[in-house]
């Protein structure tokens, strides 16, 4: 796996305080149409404390992407209504206009040759096969965390 960019995790560290002073959790932002994955994903994140939300295609990934301000984004490519390639372009679009950029990691069980440029080229950070790993999963929410947020896994808030 390829470690985040550091400017990208600088970018979206804004507003990682809450107003009541307390650091808030990393917002993670799944876009999966399919139900039993999202269970899967669910359950394998379940022991990270972040704030987790899924959106079932990729118009809904935008509209999630714009009112929740996700840190990161795990996105499916075959969606429907709009796939995950489209909807990464769409997000992409709106961040040339606000100046940041959050991470946007494919999901997909497309691994043909030629699949990863094609799908990268949608403006992708990251490509993860499917069937996902806990440990990937672990390192890319680790790995693109901001600075300022409450740690994820509990054993980091030692230390």
């Amino acid at each position: 796996l390829a470690a985040p960019r550091t400017e990208e995790v600088a970018s979206v560290a804004a507003d990682v305080v809450e107003a009541n002073g307390e650091k808030r959790k990393m917002r993670v932002l799944a876009a999966e149409d399919n139900k039993t994955n999202q269970l899967v994903f669910r359950k394998m994140v379940k022991a990270l404390d972040i704030d987790l939300k899924f959106a079932g295609n990729g118009r809904e990934a935008v509209e999630l992407y714009q009112s929740f301000e996700p840190d990161l984004v795990f996105m499916d490519i075959s969606m429907p209504e709009m796939d995950g390639k489209e909807a990464t372009r769409a997000i992409r679009t709106l961040e040339a206009e606000s100046g940041k950029h959050v991470p946007v990691l494919a999901l997909t069980a497309h691994a043909m040759g030629g699949d990863k440029e094609e799908i990268m080229s949608a403006g992708m950070d990251q490509f993860l096969t499917k069937p996902l790993r806990k440990a990937e999963i672990y390192a890319a929410i680790g790995g693109y965390q901001p600075k300022g947020v409450q740690p994820v896994r509990a054993d980091e808030a030692a230390a």
